[in-house]
């Protein structure tokens, strides 16, 4: 008998789940957490085969309870459950020490698929996630390589709010020919073609301010 214990914040998922798992003759649901603080404390009590870990919940998140249960209780295996597939949830996760992946619109058939895969040792992971695994590292921001002169913020933050040449010059006490050398380092550095990509850059990294 497989012992799952569920764990997202959401009533309708963990009854749906409820419901489905109870069908399955080897699977018995020993229990219920509202959010990862819970799932930690009842993974102690209970001590589960298996948890089925949502991503997102109140007071504690998925990945923090998922790295407390593998340090605290190794043996408990932790099946990520949830709507994100991107590259800044799946990684976190999987380095967390999670065993699995997948994504809430698989089908209960895969899941109980998936959870006695991972009883037999085997790591189960969505496509979508594995996809985003088989990336490798994501390549650091331009700016962060290409670093910005002080000078250069300032002229950065100037264009953000819309203004010329000229203005930016009579801003910063410098020539218009100045300025447009600033603005061209600027677009060498931080890899964008014009004004526009340059301020939505500024603006995405926090750049905005001089």
């Amino acid at each position: 008998m497989v012992k799952v214990l569920i764990a997202d914040d959401h009533h309708v998922v963990r009854r749906g789940l409820l419901f489905f798992l109870k069908t399955q003759k080897d699977i018995e649901v020993v229990g219920e957490a509202v959010n990862g603080k819970e799932a930690v404390e009842m993974a102690g009590k209970l001590r589960p085969d298996i948890v089925l870990m949502d991503l997102v919940m109140p007071v504690m998140d998925g990945i923090e309870a998922t790295r407390e249960i593998k340090e605290l209780y190794p043996d408990i295996i932790v099946l990520m459950l949830t709507s994100f597939s991107d590259r800044d949830h799946v990684v976190p996760a999987m380095e967390a020490g999670a065993a699995g992946y997948q994504l809430k619109d698989i089908e209960p058939d895969e899941l109980v698929a998936s959870l006695r895969s991972l009883m037999r040792g085997e790591n189960t992971v969505h496509p979508k996630a594995n996809s985003e695994l088989l990336k490798g590292p994501a390549e650091p921001a331009p700016h962060t390589v290409n670093l910005l002169t002080p000078r250069e913020k300032e002229v950065l933050a100037e264009l953000t709010k819309g203004k010329s040449n000229r203005e930016i010059a009579s801003a910063l006490f410098v020539t218009e020919k100045t300025v447009k050398t600033h603005i061209s380092n600027i677009f060498t550095k931080l890899e964008v073609q014009d004004r526009t990509q340059a301020a939505l850059y500024a603006v995405k990294h926090g750049l905005t301010e001089a």
